[in-house]
């Protein structure tokens, strides 16, 4: 079971308080009376040594005197009786009275001739040569008194006395208003403690949840409530700790994505590598089929004849020509895939270039009674390497030449947008299917593999469109025309770069 430290901290210093609190208030109960009368004592004491400097017994029955025992006896509440005793006869006489009070002459008289009673003797504080002070209860009306009697120099006998009384009430008044004071120190004491530990709980609760968060590895959880103490050190160690967290996990998380995309990159080249071996041989079979077979043919000398004797040899010219041509695209595929290939990036006049492939390719055109339309004339310069985007348009209309239908049109489009040029190449024909179109860029793929066959295709061409493209950064594609297919690339035309 959890408990709040703020809980516990209020308990605790409340608890504190009351105990401190109430042991103030059972100590007042039990020695302030105590404490009271030893002060009532040294209030005896310096009234006695005040009255004893009195020189002259006629002094005392001065107005000054009286004046002043009165203020005296009204501040410490004591009464005063001085009496004169005549030593030849025994007679006596007072001489000063604070009160009419017969008790206070018959109480010293009896303590002069030893008529009081041996009681008198048990609760004596203090005695000296010239005074003694004493508690005595009064059983004419029923109270204790503290009292002081003795002799002054003038030789007159004197009796003070003190209600014990009124310091019992003075006790009980002040334990009482003592009791008030720690009822109200107490509820002041557990809201000051209530308030400094939830200052003191508050930033621990705001750790405990920084702390939470960030073993869900919620890094973004900060200490915010600050402070110079040390659970503000605590929390800038927790941000400085969140922070090397964040970090330690995004590395190990990068490092990891690292090793997945090379673990993926190998399984993909050992699938790139038994797809192009097996590629590779489909492809060469055929060829080298038809060549042995051809060659095997004319060293058996199956026709004499010297015409079918030249049309082997085309046969086996044209087979090794294709296989050649086919190696040769493989080795450009592959220096551009793999970076060998340094791409030489120089402003050209990307009209002049499309010109000269579109006039080579109209002799193959021609062949299908198809047109290749291009109407360029005003100067078009793009930045990109001449010679990479030379094949690539070659690539782009010889493909578009031999899938465009009997009779139709290869139409080349150079079109001008903002810092690029877009370079359409058109043919009608047969639309793509539409999910062979993310497909037609991968080495040796065919949409339809018999006719690529009729004209020679090896299904690297557009591979290597893709791979040049991406040596220069820039964007190509293709898609379906209502009335054939159109392949387009684009190239940078600004002339800051």
């Amino acid at each position: 079971m959890r408990y709040s430290i703020k809980a516990q901290l209020v308990i605790s210093f409340a608890s504190l308080i009351a105990v401190i609190l109430g042991l103030y208030l059972l100590i007042n109960n039990l020695f302030l009376e105590r404490y009271y009368i030893r002060q009532r004592e040294e209030d005896l004491i310096q009234i006695y040594n005040e009255i004893n400097s009195v020189e002259d017994i006629a002094d005392y029955q001065s107005e000054e005197f009286a004046q002043n025992f009165r203020r005296i006896g009204a501040e410490n509440n004591v009464e005063l009786n001085i009496l004169m005793v005549e030593t030849d006869d025994g007679s006596a006489w007072t001489i000063y009275q604070s009160r009419d009070n017969p008790v206070m002459r018959g109480r010293i008289e009896g303590y002069l001739f030893g008529l009081n009673s041996e009681a008198d003797d048990k609760d004596i504080l203090r005695q000296t040569e010239n005074y003694r002070i004493q508690k005595f209860s009064d059983s004419a009306d029923v109270a204790d008194y503290l009292e002081a009697w003795g002799r002054l120099q003038t030789g007159c006998f004197f009796l003070m006395r003190i209600p014990i009384q009124s310091i019992r009430e003075n006790v009980k008044i002040a334990n009482r208003f003592t009791f008030y004071i720690i009822l109200a120190a107490i509820i002041l004491s557990v809201f000051f403690v209530w308030w400094i530990s939830r200052m003191i709980s508050h930033p621990i609760q705001e750790l405990t949840g920084i702390s939470r968060r960030m073993a869900n590895l919620e890094f973004d959880a900060k200490y915010t409530s600050g402070g110079k103490n040390e659970i503000g050190e605590l929390g800038e160690n927790f941000n400085h700790m969140s922070e090397t967290l964040e970090r330690a996990i995004s590395e190990l998380k990068t490092a990891n994505n690292e090793l997945q995309r090379d673990i993926e990159q190998k399984i993909q080249i050992d699938e790139m590598r038994k797809e192009f071996l097996s590629n590779v041989s489909h492809e060469l079979k055929t060829p080298i089929a038809l060549i042995q077979g051809y060659a095997e043919g004319l060293k058996e000398s199956v026709n004499e004849d010297e015409k079918e004797r030249d049309f082997y040899c085309d046969v086996i010219m044209d087979e090794a020509a294709k296989m050649n041509q086919m190696v040769k695209k493989l080795l450009t595929l592959n220096q551009l895939e793999f970076g060998n290939d340094v791409v030489d990036m120089k402003r050209f006049d990307l009209t002049e270039l499309l010109n000269g492939v579109a006039q080579s390719a109209r002799i193959l055109a021609g062949q299908k009674n198809a047109s290749i339309l291009y109407e360029g004339k005003e100067p078009l310069y793009v930045w990109g390497d001449e010679f990479k985007v030379e094949e690539v348009v070659t690539n782009y209309i010889s493909n578009a030449v031999h899938h465009v239908t009997e009779g139709g049109t290869v139409r080349v489009e150079a079109i001008a947008q903002p810092d690029k040029v877009r370079v359409c190449v058109f043919n009608t024909g047969l639309p793509i299917p539409e999910e062979e179109l993310d497909k037609i860029w991968i080495k040796f793929y065919k949409v339809d593999k018999a006719r690529t066959r009729e004209y020679g295709g090896s299904g690297i061409g557009l591979s290597i469109v893709k791979a040049i493209m991406e040596s220069m950064n820039q964007q190509y594609g293709v898609y379906n025309c209502p009335d054939g297919v159109c392949f387009w690339f684009e190239l940078d035309s600004r002339k800051g770069e």
